[in-house]
């Protein structure tokens, strides 16, 4: 069973670019490994709230015009 888990920060993207990412990462799945796999593939999509993550030594925190719009 492929599985994927892609953090993004929280409100980075759009509940379509969620769906979205979700259908290129199995056909992504699905073209490595053939049409078996794709009713087991699992794609988790996992928000990160602003302060949760960081890098190189700096939290980061999503400036406003990063946010996606529903």
């Amino acid at each position: 069973m492929p599985f994927a888990n892609i953090k993004v920060p929280q409100a980075a993207l759009s509940r379509a670019q969620k769906e979205d990412l979700i259908h290129r990462t199995t056909a992504m799945f699905v073209d490595f490994f053939g049409e078996g796999v794709r009713p087991t593939t699992m794609v988790l999509v996992e928000e990160v709230a602003d302060g949760g993550y960081g890098r190189a030594d700096e939290v980061f925190t999503i400036p406003e015009a990063y946010r996606a719009r529903e």
